[in-house]
């Protein structure tokens, strides 16, 4: 199964568009300047000459800022660091801001009269305030930006949990309906008269195989009557000496499981594990629940039939445990498989954090 390129996508959605923020930080700090420098009236030309130099010389030092001590020492937390260079950016630029603006002003505007719009403490005083105003944007909109693409991100990742999941499901069920239809051709080639009552079972399993489990989480009590609908279908096929030990022993019927994932192993056991009217090591399963832990046991007699990941057709239903395992509750599992010469043991333990 091919699964999303997440790197691909996130990286083919750029969430983040400097060109936007810086377009509608300058547009705003030249709106108010242009009626600080006018004082309120109607700006006229030599106003506009003023605050676009003004915001050209101020412009030097922000962009530093962004693009330089931010990323550099602000988010890697080089603290000190970042507050020295800050100060010293400030200081540099605002006296040579103070410095430079007329002499610029003169030299690009030789045919205008400009007047002193401001000292050279208000000139720091503005580079103060905008500096601190433009770090706190700036800071806004990259959280802003990273809180979007870490969203999406999760979407991407939850988009293409589902898609395995849902892939898993469709090979699991194809695979249980095979093995089933064998166990009622069998009993219709002996004519056996639980024929009827087994096509009833299969009918209820297949319900809810196909139908009921479809959904992110199931009450463990509906995974239990699963398992005992299926070997009750299987005690039409299987005569052996002993019968199957179901030993059942939890707390709360509604604990929350994901679905399919115990019919699988009881599966592997009948397949793997019993010789009809010779095998005399019957399956035990031992299912208990306890707050938010859920252990599940399964031992079967060691036919030396592959019962391993070897046969590519009988592990199609441990390896799909596997996945969904891995996928549905990761790092919050376990999952051992132990095999002797006579007994072939399936363990899994599972915390439900949900």
């Amino acid at each position: 199964m091919q699964s999303l390129n997440l790197n691909y996508l996130i990286k083919q959605a750029n969430y983040h568009r400097p060109l936007i923020f810086n377009g509608v930080l300058w547009l705003l700090a030249f709106v108010i300047l242009i009626f600080v420098f006018s004082k309120g009236q109607v700006p006229i030309a030599v106003d506009y000459m003023y605050t676009v130099t003004f915001l050209v010389l101020l412009a030097i030092p922000v962009s530093l800022n962004f693009y330089m001590f931010i990323p550099k020492f602000l988010k890697q937390e080089k603290y000190l660091a970042y507050i020295i260079l800050f100060s010293l950016n400030l200081i540099v630029f605002a006296g040579l801001s103070s410095w430079l603006l007329q002499p610029i002003l003169d030299i690009l505007f030789p045919s205008y009269f400009f007047i002193s719009y401001l000292s050279q403490v208000d000139i720091l005083l503005v580079f103060v305030i905008f500096l601190f105003a433009a770090t706190l944007l700036k800071l806004a909109e990259d959280w802003f930006y990273f809180n979007t693409n870490e969203n999406n991100i999760l979407k991407l990742k939850n988009q293409q949990i589902e898609t395995q999941l849902s892939a898993l499901r469709a090979q699991i069920n194809p695979h249980f309906l095979f093995n089933s239809l064998n166990v009622v051709y069998a009993l219709a080639l002996d004519k056996k008269e639980g024929i009827t009552s087994a096509i009833v079972q299969l009918s209820d399993i297949l319900r809810y195989v196909i139908y009921d489990s479809d959904t992110q989480r199931v009450a463990l009590a509906d995974e239990i009557t699963l398992l005992q609908n299926y070997i009750a279908f299987q005690n039409h096929r299987v005569e052996t000496p002993t019968a199957t030990d179901f030993r059942i022993d939890i707390i709360d019927k509604q604990f929350k499981i994901y679905p399919m994932l115990l019919l699988p192993l009881l599966e592997n056991s009948y397949k793997h594990g019993i010789i009809a009217g010779e095998t005399k090591t019957p399956i035990t399963i031992a299912l208990s629940q306890k707050n938010d832990q859920f252990h599940f046991e399964i031992t079967n007699a060691n036919l030396n039939t592959k019962n391993t990941l070897v046969d590519k057709h009988s592990g199609v239903g441990i390896e799909n445990l596997r996945n969904n395992l891995n996928l549905v509750y990761p790092n919050a599992h376990q999952f051992t498989i132990e095999a002797t010469d006579t007994i072939f043991k399936v363990t899994l333990k599972i915390t439900n954090n949900a």
